[in-house]
């Protein structure tokens, strides 16, 4: 049987002169889990914002996946009774 599931991944950029900041956010199992990630343009650099929003993005997504892998990590071992990694 497939059973279909949704859950809410908001992404939020705040860009102040030559830094922008990235939050994501995941709403999972009654909770959410929060990360930010950072981009800083060299003031010598053209302004190309998009780049710095990606960069920001795809750096609180990783935060936020390291996250999620370790919920996974402790929902595992509270389940075998001794500490689990898993990886990615």
């Amino acid at each position: 049987m497939t059973t279909a599931k949704g859950f809410t991944l908001s992404l939020e950029v705040i860009e102040e002169g030559h830094i922008t900041n990235a939050t994501a956010r995941l709403a999972i199992g009654g909770e959410e889990l929060a990360a930010t990630g950072e981009a800083q343009r060299n003031p010598d650099d053209p302004d190309r914002p998009m780049i710095g929003d990606e960069l920001a993005i795809a750096r609180a997504l990783l935060v936020l996946a390291r996250q999620l892998v370790h919920k996974v990590d402790e929902g595992i071992a509270a389940y075998e009774g001794h500490e689990v990694h898993v990886s990615i």
